[in-house]
């Protein structure tokens, strides 16, 4: 039994990221679902591991890490993932990458919040729909003009998967979950299939982790 353990929820953005990398640094882990659905993330066991209720947690070398893009920060540093460029300024502008999808556009989409915003809306019609396009689109309008200065070749920033990828995998799924137009993001969409045809990045899928049933 791996000695790895990723609690998580398979449509958690967060938790996509991270299964992302567990693949590429080739660790084997044992998954074990918070169903966030069921309200599973409030139950006194997991606020023991995380007083903030969120997934995901990383029960790894003997630490309990949270905060998907620390544990990133923490598996990059510690197998030497190359997940960000060692030289500060090209790290700066991949982490800017990075961070446009999980601080900017991740947070306002998070599964909480776009119930909240449904019931102060008194449940309109077309919520939560229309709450995630209002966000996800000028998000990633936004992320395909900053890939026009990096080089896709193929993924984001160069011929090696890195931060930038592994945060934007997660939210072209949610893109296409909640039919955001996409199709004019030629960059961004380069990117989605040379990710796709990475067995790390493939076996990460919400679709590979969804409950059975």
């Amino acid at each position: 039994m791996a000695d790895t353990i990723l609690y998580d929820y398979w449509r958690s953005s967060a938790s996509y990221r991270l299964r992302i990398a567990l693949n590429l640094a080739a660790i084997p882990y044992r998954a074990v679902p918070v169903d966030l659905v069921k309200g599973e993330h409030r139950a006194p066991e997991h606020l023991a591991r995380n007083p903030q209720g969120l997934v995901p947690v990383l029960d790894i070398d003997g630490l309990q890490l949270t905060q998907s893009l620390a544990i990133l920060d923490y598996l990059d540093q510690t197998r030497n993932l190359g997940l960000v460029p060692a030289d500060p300024a090209e790290r700066a502008r991949v982490q800017a990458l990075a961070q446009a999808i999980a601080i900017d556009i991740h947070p306002v989409c998070n599964l909480k919040v776009a119930r909240h915003a449904t019931e102060l809306s008194g449940g309109a019609e077309g919520m939560p729909g229309d709450w995630m396009r209002h966000f996800i689109r000028p998000g990633l309008q936004a992320f395909e003009v900053m890939l026009g200065g990096f080089e896709q070749s193929p993924y984001c920033c160069g011929d090696t998967p890195g931060l930038a990828d592994i945060c934007l995998m997660p939210q072209i799924y949610n893109a296409r979950r909640w039919e955001v137009d996409i199709s004019d993001m030629p960059r961004l969409l380069s990117v989605e299939t040379a990710c796709n045809a990475n067995p790390a990045f493939a076996a990460a899928h919400p679709d590979r982790h969804a409950p059975a049933g």
